[in-house]
């Protein structure tokens, strides 16, 4: 099992790149947090802050608990942004980077020539040197070397921070014994429960399992998947699809609101059809999701005839917005999420004067999409955003990099449908977008 993939893992990120910004920062606990409210989640920390207890998903006033003197940020996704682009390009002055992981992971393949463990060591030390150097000292990494880039990943989170460790032919598959079941990528809560009920309780006995009982176990060929990771092959995997594409807010609390709520919906559904017509698809699915201060969720969906254009979407919406239960507490967060695609290249056009989906705006929209890029987000909007333009940071998803010029809004998704809710959903009537009646 040569070494062939390299995983460079930046630590704490969020909260190191605003210690490199910021030296007065450098050496105290840091937070990062999506908003500046006490009700709110930390989503980065740096290590003295994790030395006192604060991980992501701490609320910040617990985090306030935990470690006096902490300093809470809001989030500011541009700077990380920025900060992942010159990563890519101070490793890349070291070895080609093959694949973009997420925000603060990336996968370079190595060159048959270069897969001796001095030569990976080497290069590991030239990456941390040439990112001290070019990008700042604060941003340092944890690095995993082995046969493939799933053991890379686990190796680079076997030392942290700032570790460097090789899996290979001298410590596989023993290395990976003393890990626990959820250590692995790719095996969640509930995977490890079917994975315990076949009588699979340790990472030896899983890779003591054969192939065919662990596609038993997944139902399918990511069991096989699994069985070739663990024994160093490289897995090819099919391209990922787009199934949706959607916003969700934690709203702060002046926009607490029926009305804020509301302004802040509309703002993510328009950047949300601005990303479907950049992306080249049609959507024919509007999903709306609502989570009180009680932590109550509300949720509801439409199907209808496809569409990318921005008005009908919005007379979706206002149909869904009008279902929303009344009288419950302060609304805590909200989100949108377009499904059901349809390729550009596979959209047939309707004829008009029988039904409308907003095709003969398209070069309207074109032009609207052509403006905010050109002359920055929101500088033109439709009317029912009005009241949450001052508040629109960039969210940053696990796994997917934002185009600063063309999104804003995004989180975790926790008010994203899950697969279930939306085959339920594809199963109701579809209508016409232009049947919904135009809102006041």
């Amino acid at each position: 099992m040569p070494l062939r993939s390299v995983v460079i893992d930046y630590n704490s990120f969020f909260a190191s790149c605003e210690q490199q910004e910021r030296p007065e920062l450098r050496r105290r606990p840091v937070a990062v947090a999506p908003t500046a409210a006490e009700t709110t989640c930390c989503i980065a920390a740096s290590y003295d802050a994790k030395q006192r207890g604060i991980k992501v998903g701490t609320r910040v006033d617990e985090a306030r608990r935990l470690c006096p003197g902490i300093v809470l940020l809001e989030a500011r996704p541009e700077i990380y942004v920025r900060y992942h682009d010159r990563l890519i390009a101070a490793v890349e002055q070291c070895i080609p980077v093959a694949k973009v992981l997420s925000i603060d992971e990336m996968w370079c393949e190595l060159p048959p020539s270069w897969r001796t463990r001095e030569r990976v060591m080497a290069l590991a030390r030239q990456i941390k040197r040439t990112i001290a150097r070019e990008v700042g000292a604060c941003l340092t990494s944890s690095i995993g070397a082995a046969p493939n880039p799933w053991l890379a990943k686990i190796a680079s989170d076997l030392m942290k921070p700032d570790g460097l460790v090789l899996l290979d032919e001298t410590n596989l598959p023993q290395a990976l014994f003393a890990l626990q079941l959820r250590d692995l990528p790719g095996v969640g809560a509930n995977m490890e429960a079917r994975l315990r009920a076949a009588g699979l309780d340790s990472v030896e006995q899983l890779y003591a399992a054969s192939c065919a009982a662990l596609r038993r176990v997944w139902g399918g060929i990511e069991g096989e998947r699994m069985w070739r990771r663990l024994r160093g092959e490289m897995v090819e995997l099919p391209p990922p699809r787009t199934g949706t594409i959607g916003h969700s807010h934690v709203l702060p609390p002046e926009l607490r609101t029926e009305s804020g709520a509301l302004a802040t919906l509309h703002r993510l559904l328009q950047k949300a059809a601005m990303r479907l017509r950049h992306a080249g698809f049609y959507a024919g699915g509007l999903h709306v999701g609502l989570r009180y201060g009680s932590r109550e969720r509300w949720s509801t969906a439409a199907t209808f005839l496809e569409t990318q254009d921005t008005l009908e979407l919005i007379r979706v919406f206002a149909q869904l917005w009008a279902r929303r239960p009344r009288e419950r507490a302060k609304i805590f967060s909200v989100g949108v999420t377009l499904f059901d695609f349809t390729p550009a290249a596979a959209h047939t056009g309707t004829l008009a004067g029988i039904v409308d989906n907003g095709d003969r705006r398209a070069a309207l929209n074109a032009t609207l999409d052509h403006i905010n890029r050109k002359l920055g987000k929101n500088t033109v909007v439709f009317g029912g955003a009005l009241g949450a333009l001052h508040y629109a940071p960039i969210r940053i998803a696990f796994n997917r990099i934002p185009d600063v010029a063309l999104e804003e809004g995004e989180t975790d998704g926790e008010l994203f449908p899950t697969a279930a809710e939306l085959a339920k959903f594809r199963r109701q009537p579809r209508t016409t977008a232009s049947a919904v009646p135009r809102s006041d």
